[in-house]
């Protein structure tokens, strides 16, 4: 009995302590029905029943029934045409790093499908195993 009740108290606390944060966060053009600061102190001094309150009252606002615009993605070839492809951009593309922007090239699925990385994998295995042999 002892426990069941300060699990409720705990809820209970943790309900008004999460209204009374979103009262206090929410911007005051948004507080709908008292100003800002009234529903601060009517949740802190009214305990439950202002944080009920607020939740009844604090509906999200909708500015329109339309959906949000989607952002349009992102055209390599419009930005190549803009100018906006530097000297850097040309490093990047010849480092192996950034040979997944180069068009037409296969590119391996994995680390372990690329024969130039199990290479140099390989030889930095054997060149530490045969480092810790020389000791």
């Amino acid at each position: 009995m002892l426990l069941s009740g300060a699990l409720f108290s705990l809820f209970v606390t943790g309900f008004w302590l999460k209204c009374l944060t979103d009262a206090i966060m929410t911007p005051a053009q948004e507080c709908r029905g008292m100003p800002k600061p009234a529903w601060i102190v009517v949740i802190a001094l009214t305990f439950i029943g202002g944080a009920i309150a607020w939740l009844i009252v604090r509906a999200p606002v909708r500015a329109s029934s339309a959906p949000p615009a989607r952002a349009s993605r992102w055209d390599p070839d419009e930005y190549v045409r803009a100018g906006g492809w530097t000297e850097a951009d040309d490093a990047l593309a010849r480092h192996p790093a950034g040979r997944a922007r180069v068009v037409g090239a296969a590119r391996p699925k994995g680390p372990d499908d690329d024969p130039e990385f199990l290479r140099a994998l390989g030889r930095a295995i054997h060149g530490n195993s045969q480092a810790g042999e020389e000791v």
